[in-house]
């Protein structure tokens, strides 16, 4: 049996579709950076960027278990002396929606450069309206 390393030029990325309505944030998320690093492909090579793109629509729709609604708190650092900002997620999910998945799912992929890459590859919508209608995307059974 050979092993095989994939190049990063052979990498064929693919555009996935997600609709957030009332799915668990959490297990959507973990689903989603599965797929941004590729890790549901067979030839998955930890130090190669293989993920695909995956774009998210319904954020504003998503659903939080128990009462993290009121509990779950997000925080935003200026880079200022006291410019800390916490904020429950009802808050959070008024005015910037799109925030709660892709914290979510910042946490859940590795601490180095190669996943802040994988971060740009997450497309997050408000609304059901996406601009991405062009390449096509397929939808991702979560």
């Amino acid at each position: 049996m050979k092993s095989t390393a994939v190049h990063p030029d052979d990498v064929s990325r693919k555009w996935y579709i997600v609709d957030a309505a009332e799915k668990p944030a959490g297990r959507l998320a973990v689903r989603i950076a599965e797929v941004l690093r590729g890790k549901d492909l067979p030839t998955y090579t930890p130090y190669v960027d293989m993920g695909s793109f995956v774009v998210v629509v319904n954020a504003d729709k998503i659903k939080l278990s128990g009462s993290k609604d009121e509990q779950k708190i997000y925080k935003d650092f200026t880079g200022y002396p006291g410019g800390l900002k916490l904020r429950p997620a009802k808050a959070v999910r008024k005015t910037h929606p799109e925030r709660i998945i892709t914290q979510a799912v910042k946490g859940m992929l590795p601490k180095n450069k190669l996943a802040r890459t994988h971060l740009t590859r997450l497309k997050v919508y408000a609304g059901e309206q996406h601009p991405h209608a062009a390449q096509k995307p397929e939808t991702l059974a979560v």
